[in-house]
């Protein structure tokens, strides 16, 4: 059993923390914005703190784009009573629709600032065809 004697209230909050910033969730999610660009459609997944060569992992399947995100973050604190050591893993993933026609290859990501970009640009749309009705001649 510990002693809860040597706990600060910072310790006693620490959970509130991770809930509140989705850690303790059932289904971890990533934070998106998506938008239209032109014919482009733009997402950007808020992902700080990973390595983008090792922790992310961005497909296509199916016509769906799928993000993959694995976390691993450590912290430590020392001080004159004790020494503390935290770990957290996990992973979390989000899949949004591609527009019709977007090609596999054509789908590009960069990753700045902590933020993943995924652009999917799709081809133009045809001008719909308007109509013509066609007179029907009485013979």
């Amino acid at each position: 059993m510990s002693d809860l004697s040597k706990w600060t209230p910072s310790d006693m909050l620490e959970p509130v923390r991770r809930f509140l910033e989705g850690d303790l969730t059932l289904a971890p999610s990533i934070k998106i914005e998506q938008f239209q660009e032109g014919n482009t459609l733009v997402v950007r997944a808020e992902v700080p703190g990973i390595d983008p060569d090792t922790d992310v992992d961005v497909s296509v399947s199916e016509g769906m784009l799928n993000i993959s995100v694995e976390r691993e973050e450590k912290s430590e604190q020392k001080s004159k009573t004790g020494y503390r050591s935290e770990f957290r893993y996990g992973s979390a993933t989000r899949s949004i629709a591609l527009p019709a026609g977007a090609k596999e290859e054509d789908v590009t990501a960069t990753y700045k600032d902590g933020v993943l970009e995924v652009r999917a640009p799709a081809p133009e749309v045809a001008p719909v065809e308007t109509t013509k009705k066609i007179r029907i001649d009485r013979s």
